[in-house]
């Protein structure tokens, strides 16, 4: 396994100066951010370390240098929209973007990309099954023309109120995991696996580990606590912010111990990826720094 981090807690650094901060910490590879140019809407949103739109061979070789020159290594190309979203607009250029950045990655040597499935968060899963698989059988095709691989992350997307109540990503359970793997068999359509979302949806994180081996492409290791004194208040079906907080890794819930454990056994020996959402850490770029660094001594302990 190599150790990373997801650039988008960084959106102040370039990428020469995001490549120079991971080296001189000792990481060993990036997910990089490659959401189209322009405003975020939403946090940890819209970061562009690299524009996959203006993408050509001269560009892409002075990244593939600027890596390689530096022993890191492009872990995936990073971009988390809705596709599914109920605005035709919003939704068509989610899709696109998320082609766009499937053709780039070659031109990189990038064979990994992570994205969301997308909701509509007012409809039921099986009332917008047939508009999942519509959407998505072409863009898996894209993706194995190009000889990329997909990584779904399974966060559920219900933090706040426009989210409540279904969530923006349908792939949040192993029960839907199923269903979308086996409506669409691509060895190439995976999981980029967080442990994180099971805890504050009381959910076990180690028996995916183990059924879904083969589809685990990618690690995010994010911790999260949960405030049970603020659950007894609010109730499982408050907005989940009001009970849990995203933290640093070993500063949650998550066994990482047992984490590693059973990720190790099941072969598993992708990159890890640091995703850093913790409020705590956010008030500068030297702290938000020390998060990633932090993260990292932690995670030296297993990997």
């Amino acid at each position: 396994m190599k150790l990373g981090f997801l650039t988008a807690i960084v959106p102040d650094l370039s990428l020469e100066d995001v490549v120079a901060f991971a080296v001189a910490e000792g990481f060993e590879c990036l997910e990089v951010c490659c959401w189209p140019p322009g405003k975020a809407e939403r946090r940890y949103a819209g970061v562009t370390h690299i524009d996959v739109v203006d993408l050509d061979e001269a560009r892409a070789t002075g990244i593939r240098d600027l890596f390689e020159k530096n022993g890191l290594l492009i872990s995936g190309l990073g971009y988390y929209p809705n596709p599914l979203a109920p605005d035709p607009a919003e939704a068509e250029l989610a899709v696109e973007h998320i082609k766009t950045v499937i053709r780039a990655a070659p031109l990189l040597g990038v064979t990994q990309v992570n994205t969301f499935v997308g909701r509509d968060w007012t409809k039921t899963i099986d009332e917008q099954w047939a508009q999942f698989v519509e959407t998505w059988v072409p863009i898996v095709a894209v993706a194995e023309e190009q000889g990329v691989r997909i990584g779904i992350e399974n966060c559920p997307m219900i933090f706040t109120g426009d989210e409540w109540p279904g969530g923006k990503n349908l792939a949040a359970t192993p029960k839907v995991w199923r269903r979308m793997f086996e409506e669409i068999p691509s060895p190439g359509f995976g999981l980029n696996f967080d442990p994180s979302h099971f805890v504050w949806q009381h959910m076990d994180y180690l028996k995916p580990l183990r059924e879904f081996k083969k589809r685990i492409f990618h690690v995010h290791a994010k911790d999260v606590r949960v405030d049970h004194n603020d659950l007894d208040d609010v109730g499982i079906l408050a907005t989940p912010l009001e009970y849990h907080k995203p933290k640093l890794p070993g500063l949650g819930d998550v066994n990482w111990g047992r984490f590693f454990s059973v990720l190790s056994d099941t072969g598993y020996d992708g990159p890890v990826v640091v995703e850093v959402e913790d409020r705590a850490y956010e008030g500068s770029l030297e702290r938000r720094k020390q998060a990633l660094t932090q993260s990292l001594r932690f995670l030296r302990g297993f990997v």
